[in-house]
């Protein structure tokens, strides 16, 4: 005969040396595999090349380059060229898209930039307006590309061709740190060169030697409460915009 088998077997004792490991939560994106988005490669390949052509203009049309590239608008261009043709490689051949955070931070600047222009420096009832060169048909096209198409394009490309939910609300102080360190750039450039050089100061809200340090401290610590504001603005409708690459069930 044998023993009959017991209904409930006690917990065995664990091994000796053996290590339990936790449960992990593996992300989406280390399962599956990312197609290859030709369309959306050429999309954003296009953006590169409008960017690059806007900046090339600015450079060409007259004026010191240097001047050129220590203007907010040029290094945000610059900067969105180069992340929408990582963009595009990742697109053209599958691989992971770049992070939230840095696809992010490219469109903020550039949106920044041309709210900037349409806000402070272009409208008329703005004290800070200045008058645009109406004769010089480069220099028009080049801040249209800049202020305007650039800015339109990278939010249609993010609102369309972008997966949602991907930007964090602890990522927009960190966005802050360049208009900062642009801020610091710009003052210690308008000490270095000579009063009365021509573009000693490049933006009117930032002119220490017209409104003095006080006044412009106040100008841009607005104008950085205003771009935080926007910050917040772009993470809050990520997470609620619908998601245009997830699948109907």
């Amino acid at each position: 005969m044998t023993a009959p088998i017991p209904r409930d077997i006690p917990d065995l004792p664990p091994i000796p040396g053996h290590v339990v490991l936790p449960p992990t939560v593996v992300p989406a994106r280390a399962v599956l595999i990312p197609a290859r988005r030709r369309t959306v490669a050429a999309f954003r390949g296009l953006i590169a090349l409008l960017a690059l052509t806007g900046v090339a203009i600015e450079l060409l049309a007259g004026g010191a380059p240097t001047t050129a590239l220590s203007h907010f608008t040029i290094q945000s261009g610059i900067l969105l060229a180069l992340v929408m043709l990582a963009s595009a490689r990742c697109a053209w051949s599958a691989h992971h898209p770049l992070p939230g955070a840095l696809t992010g931070a490219a469109l903020f600047y550039v949106v920044a930039a041309g709210l900037v222009h349409h806000v402070l420096l272009a409208h008329a009832s703005s004290p800070f307006a200045v008058e645009g060169d109406s004769g010089m048909a480069w220099q028009t096209t080049s801040t249209s590309i800049l202020h305007t198409a650039l800015p339109v394009a990278a939010a249609l490309d993010w609102l369309l061709l972008t997966p949602a939910g991907r930007l964090h609300l602890r990522q927009a102080p960190v966005w802050l740190l360049y208009p900062l360190a642009y801020l610091a750039f710009t003052l210690a450039r308008g000490e270095l060169l000579l009063p009365g050089s021509q573009g000693r100061y490049l933006y009117p809200f930032l002119d220490v030697a017209q409104h003095g340090y006080k006044i412009v401290l106040g100008n841009a610590l607005l104008v950085g409460l205003a771009l935080y504001a926007l910050a917040v603005l772009l993470v809050a409708l990520d997470h609620v915009r619908p998601d245009p690459l997830r699948r109907p069930r």
